[in-house]
């Protein structure tokens, strides 16, 4: 059943709550174990069903799974957190406290925006610090930054405080937020509303790129999500101690208590209906398991086209899931340094000459593009444990079109990783070509291939107002009865705060066990 201890307590691993007692509660099968599958097992554990979690790799945690070589650790997704209540409520749930087994730690700036030019930006959540950043690029900008950190406010109440929980489950919900939507301008783009308020171009871009973190294009997804500007500021941006899979063992450690259990290199084949109500899966090895309630942490568009047949589909069918509009693909970089580089902060974003032309070749033209921008990641500079004594680890990630551009990876993928390398070692890392002694790379083919990714797209559907809430595939799935989605690919969509609260609508649209008992 497992192939390695995930409870990081050591030890031999065990087949946990096998007995009877267990077996005699309603079965939820969860497919797939990223945050939104871990997150959905231990509130469905916490609710009386018994919990089996199936994951296609050889660990728990998708996207957010570790690269352990060369003694460096590489996490391979996320890297911050911006809302450790969403953590502390499942450690809650759980009789538990999240402090008692992951240590955050702030990160002070959040990050360092670096222009083409040199200049940079330093991102803080010290509002001090961040007005004096503002007025250093733009003294005339300080008036509209005000405003627009008080509409933000206003966005994040409404849209995660208010929405970010609830299910979009009738049309009907939909026309209900519609007055607020209209009143916040969620008909602007990120960046036409950044603009509105803000003057230089420089300030503008500080403002408008948080979509990328989520697989938005700034200039075309809705100014509700400006209120990530809002979330960070609230709660700051921490970071996991030993890497953000600590997340990952922590929560595999809570469903283990529950009784519970997670399977690694078992893939599913197949979800299976009885009628239209899904009663259970197949795996890729021909196992048939049963359930009352399944669960799909998979990708949203992977699981109606791949997992279920096209009769039992009404909404989500082919021709629906290829027209939709998917978010850009992701080329990263993993590499580790035989030496330390102690000015580079743990988050630089290092800016390429074009910002609109650059986001447009991503999103619209779907080319590879000659330049690029840059999220560098050196998770060393708050926690050297995860490299070698005197050494970095770090990753590199550039936002890249989806597979639709075409781009054969296989042969792409050196000549861009040697382009990201040497611009790096011209600008933030001097004598970087001789100091990396462990790489490895990602590519959306390897999205695609490795964790089932349609398109290669990195976060699933791209969050445009007419691919959010109502109009994203639900919670509860409008196709299949007792089927419910979790993750990026459904309300309220990417990042970890949302993939957390979608986990947190199923105990409002997932009968309680008792009820199927």
């Amino acid at each position: 059943m497992w192939t390695m201890d995930i409870s990081g307590r050591g030890g031999a691993p065990a087949i946990v709550g096998s007995g009877g007692e267990r077996n005699q509660r309603p079965h939820a099968i969860v497919i797939g174990s990223g945050f939104g599958g871990l997150a959905a097992a231990v509130r469905l554990g916490a609710r009386g069903y018994r919990v089996t979690v199936l994951e296609k790799l050889d660990a728990p945690g998708g996207r957010a799974c570790a690269f352990r070589q060369d003694g460096f650790v590489f996490d391979a997704g996320p890297t911050i957190v911006t809302a450790p209540f969403l953590f502390e409520e499942l450690w809650d749930l759980c009789g538990k406290r999240f402090a008692d087994d992951v240590a955050l730690r702030a990160m002070e700036p959040f990050y360092r925006i670096r222009f083409h030019d040199g200049a940079h930006f330093d991102y803080s959540g010290d509002q001090e610090r961040m007005r004096a950043e503002v007025a250093r690029f733009s003294p005339g900008d300080l008036e509209g930054y005000e405003r627009f950190q008080r509409e933000t406010e206003t966005v994040f109440r409404i849209g995660f405080e208010e929405l970010g929980h609830v299910p979009f489950a009738r049309l009907s919900d939909m026309l209900r937020v519609l007055p607020d939507l209209l009143r916040l301008q969620g008909y602007r783009s990120v960046y036409g509303m950044v603009a509105k308020y803000l003057r230089d171009p420089r300030l503008r871009v500080v403002f408008s790129f948080h979509p990328l973190l989520v697989g938005g294009n700034p200039f075309a997804v809705t100014s509700v999500y400006t209120l990530i500007n809002h979330l960070e500021r609230k709660w700051g941006v921490h970071f996991a101690m030993g890497g953000t899979n600590a997340l990952v063992r922590g929560l595999a450690g809570l469903i283990a208590d529950q009784g519970n259990l997670i399977r690694c290199d078992a893939e599913v084949a197949e979800i299976l209906l009885d009628g239209r109500r899904a009663v259970g899966v197949q795996l890729r090895n021909g196992e048939v398991l049963s359930a009352n309630v399944v669960v799909s942490n998979a990708d949203t568009a992977w699981t109606y086209k791949n997992l279920l047949p096209q009769r039992a589909r009404r909404r989500w069918r082919d021709r629906k899931l290829e027209r939709a509009r998917y978010s850009n693909g992701l080329f990263v970089w993993y590499f580790g340094t035989n030496r330390r580089y102690e000015e580079v902060l743990h988050h630089t974003i290092l800016l390429g000459p074009r910002y609109r032309g650059l986001i447009r070749d991503i999103f619209r033209n779907r080319v590879l593009a000659e330049d690029f921008s840059l999220y560098l990641h050196r998770p060393t500079a708050t926690d050297p444990s995860l490299a070698p004594d005197g050494c970095d680890t770090f990753y590199a990630l550039s936002p890249v079109p989806h597979l639709d551009s075409g781009t054969d990876w296989a042969v792409a993928a050196e000549p861009y990783r040697r382009k990201v390398e040497a611009y790096l070692e011209a600008t933030l890392l001097p004598g970087l070509g001789k100091a990396v002694v462990s790489q490895r790379m990602m590519t959306p083919a390897d999205f695609e291939t490795r964790l089932l990714s349609y398109k290669g797209a990195g976060f699933g559907m791209e969050p445009v107002l007419t691919q959010s809430a109502w109009f994203r595939p639900h919670n509860a799935s409008e196709d299949i009865e007792r089927l419910y989605i979790v993750g990026a690919g459904t309300h309220p969509g990417a990042g970890l705060p949302g993939v957390l609260s979608s986990a947190r609508i199923l105990d409002k649209v997932v009968p309680d066990a008792v009820a199927l008992v």
